[in-house]
């Protein structure tokens, strides 16, 4: 047993309890673990709150995941939109007068032919543009839009994409 005034040790009885009858040693932190716990109130936890920081987070990563789909998507249809201007182009920079170069005339195009070769070129690929015939070169435009999916989340709904390729006619 503990004398007064001596230092505490662990491990020690700290006073003597009777138990029905019976005088037994009782160490400290024996009698803490026997106390009841204190309950925590619902409105002190944190299950199931979700803070400003998590929605934002959440956003941000939509938003950049957003940016690599519909980018990578936008990407592929504007290649897909250049190989129909230059196909289209080139199309229409066949079309030659034949009889102009067969009298001994030079390279020249067909106008209308090479306009409308050009046009259909775009037309059958469905998608829209405008076609222009000067001297020996034709030019095609063609316009489109990549619709998004998940940029539509932060209001992009599409993406505007266009094309622009010349072709030159050339002597066969």
């Amino acid at each position: 047993m503990r004398s007064a005034g001596a230092p505490f040790r662990a491990g020690e009885p700290t006073r003597l309890t009777v138990d029905k009858g019976r005088r037994q040693p009782v160490t400290w932190l024996a009698e803490h673990m026997k106390r009841p716990r204190r309950t925590v109130s619902p409105r002190s936890r944190d299950d199931g709150t979700v803070t400003g920081y998590t929605v934002v987070i959440t956003l941000a990563v939509l938003a950049f995941a957003g940016l690599v789909l519909d980018g990578g998507l936008a990407v592929s249809t504007k290649v897909d939109t250049v190989s129909v201007a230059q196909s289209a182009a080139r199309a229409g920079a066949r079309e030659l007068d034949v009889a102009f170069l067969r009298t001994g005339g030079g390279l020249r195009l067909d106008p209308d032919k090479a306009h409308d070769a050009a046009q259909q070129w775009v037309s059958n690929s469905g998608l829209s543009g405008t076609v222009v015939v000067a001297g020996d070169t034709v030019t095609v435009t063609v316009t489109t839009s990549h619709d998004t999916q998940l940029l539509q989340l932060v209001g992009i709904g599409s993406i505007p994409i266009g094309a622009t390729a010349t072709a030159t006619a050339v002597q066969p």
